[in-house]
């Protein structure tokens, strides 16, 4: 049988057009009761097509591409790749009905000096329909500008509810006109004025799905986990560590704290203790608690308001490690060599009771020698703790240095509202010596939790960065020996390293072009995710990795308490192997709660800089260029407020984009280039779109 059809796609093959089944039998020469079969089996698994008058015709197999909308403008769209490379365009009449975020497959994919273009075969995964904007009410008009990608006007069906003003933030429910390929909008909520960052804020949410209400169910099982106390029952069996020297240390602010740390020196070096909240005690697997975490996967982090994963009587209550309280933890507890080297780990479920609430600020004093009596009072305590683990965390980031692991120059803002919500102020988050202490102790602790985890075969949630691809590694290369450095160690044979890419960077180092390289780096290298396979961590040069250490915010943390908590406690190791699945799917839905939330953080923080810099029309400053595109450059101010420079906004100048990171003026010569000052003047902000316009005060020398 399998023989017979093999004949007859061959034979199909040779023909381009179709061919009657006698004929067809008659040049295979094959059983007749084997060919009718073979037929139609190969009708059933879609490889011919067979005609009413019995002529067969192989069934072309589409090139097809899997991709999602990432903007829809009028006439045309564009489509994002799965497996990456340039967007791809596709024409009104091509797409089918395709929304923005929708996933598709293209097909009829062609390439031109424009980019490829293609069309839409299928639509495989609709998004919502439900969208976010700003109303435009005019007279007899009424249209809704889009916060999504979505590039005009949608003009509003009937009349907007009579409370609607012009101006305002409002979501619609998104349709098409009948008989026609026309979008038209139903205004369903109202959310206030569209030039306020705090309105946008509330927009922003709703347009990306995060859930800011816990249910009534969901809130009765948080309340019921939180006011249970600490029983016997749960003591029995843990490790008592309430006579230690431990403590947490956070942002002044901080309600969830989830994180505690002792550190002693030893004979070999270092003991390292990181008790991390015990969350999964609290959060039983497959409640309605569990699931709604998962379904979040993360806490989300504005500038006026956090969005938590975990009802507050958790996530600052019962699994906040608040000092001078006995909390249930798990304890991560790991002796390192005097180099840094780790020698050996375990881990085990633990009871603390933390000595202080540290203050980052308070420690950087302490660290340089400027805290007054009061602060030294009150870190008395566990000053020898911190002593010794300030000096663990210096050989720690040295080791890792070495490693080939690196800093690339990036900027957080920290954001400033007064009592009314509205942002006055923007900064640039500063980083001392204590944040950078328990960055490295935590980085410790993911590491030696996901060595047991390999060590032992079980199924986990790791924390991975892949190799950058091998098309952005050419295109950082060109960059690299345009500017005048040496590419040799991005050219070996085999895998990149990180160190490969620390080699560039030191290079470049206090030079000029060192923010050039940092912008390059960053867009050549992968995002970090989390898989159920230990890939390794490319950016940290580390084989093993994973997060352990937030389980109140982080939904993958939550994971592997749960996983290790089965490993402790189970006789059987073999019975770890039922969360396979649940390690894949906690993965997976945790790398795209991620993407979700970044993104929603991203926009909400334009909009708040657009809110302060709207303040400030008209004024001039000193900034750096930040990117460069075809249409202008980005400059970014000093108190990490960014915005966009168009390149006719430059008299009697010609300027034209080199691709990469360069405008040339044709008629002078003159350069926009990654990391060259500029001053700017403040033209204008849009709150609502979180867009921010500068212009030149003067033209390049």
């Amino acid at each position: 049988m399998e023989e017979t059809k093999d004949k007859i796609i061959k034979c199909l093959n040779k023909i381009p057009q179709s061919i009657s089944s006698r004929d067809l039998l008659k040049r295979i020469k094959a059983n007749k009761n084997d060919y009718y079969k073979a037929l139609e089996e190969l009708e059933k698994e879609g490889k011919i097509s067979l005609s009413k008058s019995r002529r067969i015709r192989k069934v072309r197999e589409k090139s097809t591409v899997d991709a999602t909308i990432v903007s829809l403008s009028k006439g045309f769209a564009f489509a994002r790749p799965e497996s990456g490379g340039d967007d791809i365009f596709i024409h009104a009449d091509h797409l089918k009905s395709a929304f923005i975020k929708d996933k598709v497959r293209l097909y009829r994919i062609r390439q031109s000096p424009k980019g490829p273009s293609g069309e839409v075969d299928s639509i495989s995964e609709k998004s919502s329909r439900v969208i976010t904007g700003t109303l435009n009410k005019g007279r007899g008009t009424c249209e809704m500008v889009p916060d999504d990608a979505i590039r005009y006007p949608i003009r509003v069906v009937q009349s907007a509810p009579r409370n609607a003003k012009n101006g305002d933030k409002v979501q619609a429910k998104i349709s098409r006109q009948k008989n026609s390929s026309e979008l038209q909008a139903e205004i369903v909520k109202i959310y206030g004025k569209s030039n306020s960052a705090k309105i946008c804020a509330d927009a922003i949410l709703d347009q990306y799905g995060i859930r800011t209400k816990f249910e009534k169910e969901i809130l009765e099982e948080a309340k019921r986990a939180s006011s249970a106390g600490i029983s016997e029952k749960d003591l029995r069996g843990r490790l008592d560590l309430r006579k230690l020297a431990i403590c947490t240390i956070d942002g002044a602010g901080a309600k969830d704290l989830d994180d505690a740390i002792s550190v002693s020196k030893t004979q070999k070096g270092f003991r390292l203790g990181v008790h991390i909240a015990d969350v999964s005690h609290y959060v039983r697997e497959g409640g309605a608690l569990d699931q709604e975490a998962f379904e979040r996967g993360t806490s989300v982090y504005f500038a006026d308001r956090v969005v938590p994963m975990l009802p507050e009587e958790l996530s600052n209550g019962a699994c906040s490690l608040n000092a001078g309280e006995d909390k249930l933890t798990f304890s991560a507890i790991i002796d390192l060599s005097s180099r840094g080297e780790i020698l050996s780990y375990r881990f085990r479920k633990s009871v603390i009771c933390s000595r202080v609430r540290g203050v980052y600020s308070e420690v950087n004093q302490l660290f340089s020698g400027k805290a007054d009596r009061e602060v030294k009072k009150k870190y008395f305590p566990v000053i020898r703790s911190l002593h010794a683990a300030k000096e663990l965390a210096e050989i720690l980031k040295k080791r890792s240095g070495e490693n080939g692991s690196f800093d690339i120059e990036s900027t957080e803002s920290e954001f400033t509202l007064d009592e009314k919500g509205v942002c006055v102020d923007v900064r640039p988050r500063k980083s001392g010596e204590a944040e950078q202490m328990i960055e490295q102790l935590m980085i410790t602790a993911n590491q030696a939790a996901a060595k047991l985890a390999k060590s032992k075969e079980i199924p986990f949630v790791y924390r991975v960065h892949e190799q950058p691809d091998p098309e952005r590694v050419q295109t950082l290369i060109q960059l690299v020996e345009a500017v005048g450095l040496n590419s040799r160690t991005l050219k070996k044979k085999g895998e990149l390293t990180a160190a490969d890419f620390a080699a560039v960077l030191d290079q470049a180092k206090g030079t000029p072009i060192q923010k050039i390289i940092s912008h390059q780096l960053l867009r050549t290298m992968a995002k970090a995710r989390y898989d159920s396979q230990p890939i390794g961590h490319f950016g940290l040069a580390l084989e093993d990795y994973c997060h352990f250490t937030s389980p109140i915010r982080r939904y993958p943390d939550l994971a592997i308490h749960r996983i290790l908590t089965a490993l402790l406690s189970e006789k059987d190791a073999s019975q770890i192997s039922r969360f396979q699945n649940f390690a894949v799917s906690a993965a997976k839905a945790s790398s795209n709660a991620e993407v979700r939330a970044m993104a929603a953080e991203r926009d909400t923080e334009d909009c708040y800089m657009a809110e302060y810099i709207g303040r400030h029309i008209g004024e001039i400053y000193d900034g750096v260029i930040s990117g460069v595109t075809q249409r202008g450059i980005f400059v970014e101010l000093a108190n990490t407020v960014e915005g966009f420079v168009p390149v006719d906004s430059f008299q009697n100048a010609s300027y034209q984009f080199d691709g990469m990171i360069t405008q040339v003026d044709r008629n002078t010569g003159n350069k926009l280039t990654i990391g060259q000052p500029m001053r700017i003047q403040v033209a204008a902000a849009d709150v609502a779109g979180g867009r921010i316009d500068f212009i030149p005060c003067e033209n390049p020398d």
